[in-house]
């Protein structure tokens, strides 16, 4: 409520403000303006109807694979790239798995958000392992075959020394013009994650709000528009704080997903320690979920997990830019244990 999803909110949020920027800059804070207006927009169209999100969420969801298959085309139809770099030095691999396997996986995030809409999907049970199955391989196809054509354009060398990777393969293969197509690419990226990110997190709220009497205003469900609006209402005023206070570090982005990566790990880690405990429980039907290859997957899910809960922490703590929204999310963490007591003991009596 206050770190997971607000957070990915809010460093989506920045993304779409940088490259919103790069069309038509509003002044000095102008990311920061686009942000802002970005949530408030989102979450008042989630307010105004799930009918009206799906709907802008399909057309860009389409409209996204079309322009990262061109991407693709036009990178790896383009002329090789010099001779790959040398591996990098033994020195820089502790920061490559603290901080770019936090930045990678968060690349391949979400797939696993379809598990929060189960209540509002036909046959749940079949469709959500569908629609999990399927989100991991479009994003893992789209994300090898569009690395591949950097690499093909670009080079190992060329990539290290980009600072904005996409833009300079567009830039290379189709000219200046590209840098403007591809700034519509990733604003459309943006707009259907940030969409997805909004419809998704006040579906949890929710159902806090319906498990818990202390949450019991956030289980208000308006027929009207078919949304839990007073959920979207408290998610989309947490985000926009949360983008206030990323905007005054050097780096928004940076700040908010080093503020949700703790979390974010720990609540991981805690899911698939949760399996073994609910496999040992009478199933609440006959037909108990399948894991293939139990115990060994959520064994392999729980220690990836622990290791990146191992590395934000870590990252939290050092000098890095974004350690002190790291800081921050932790601390939100801390002070959100009081609260879950209190909400369980209200639940209890």
């Amino acid at each position: 409520m206050s770190v997971v999803q607000t957070g990915a909110i809010a460093a989506i949020a920045f993304v779409f403000g940088d490259y919103a920027t790069q069309l038509f800059a509003l002044g000095t804070k102008s990311p920061v303006i686009y942000a802002l207006l970005a949530v408030a927009g989102i979450t008042a169209l989630n307010i105004a109807g799930t009918r009206e999100s799906k709907l802008l969420q399909n057309i860009l969801t389409i409209a996204l694979a079309c322009a990262m298959l061109a991407v693709i085309i036009a990178g790896l139809s383009g002329s090789a790239a010099p001779a790959a770099a040398a591996p990098a030095s033994p020195s820089s691999a502790p920061m490559f798995s603290q901080l770019a396997l936090i930045f990678i996986l968060l690349t391949y995030g979400g797939w696993n958000e379809a598990a929060y809409l189960t209540a509002e999907i036909r046959d749940a049970r079949r469709n959500i392992v569908r629609a999990l199955m399927l989100g991991i391989l479009v994003v893992t196809v789209l994300y090898v075959l569009l690395n591949l054509a950097y690499v093909n354009v670009l080079g190992l060398a060329g990539m290290k020394a980009s600072k904005a990777v996409a833009a300079d393969l567009m830039k290379a293969t189709v000219g200046d013009a590209g840098v403007i197509v591809l700034s519509l690419v990733v604003i459309a990226a943006a707009l259907s994650t940030l969409n997805a990110t909004v419809f998704t997190g006040a579906r949890t709220n929710y159902a806090v709000g319906r498990d818990f009497p202390v949450f019991r205003v956030l289980g208000v469900w308006k027929e009207q528009s078919n949304a839990p609006v007073n959920a979207l209402l408290l998610q989309g005023a947490v985000a926009l704080v949360l983008v206030l206070f990323a905007s005054m570090t050097p780096d928004g982005f940076e700040t908010m997903v080093a503020y949700t990566a703790p979390a974010f790990w720990l609540f991981f880690s805690l899911t698939g320690i949760s399996l073994f405990v609910l496999r040992r429980q009478q199933p609440v039907n006959a037909d108990a979920f399948r894991v293939p290859l139990y115990p060994l997957t959520p064994l392999l899910f729980c220690a990836m997990c622990g290791y990146m809960l191992y590395s934000s922490v870590n990252y939290a703590m050092s000098k890095d830019p974004g350690s002190l929204g790291a800081q921050l999310g932790i601390g939100v963490l801390l002070l959100g244990v009081p609260l879950a007591l209190l909400a369980r003991k209200g639940a209890a009596d």
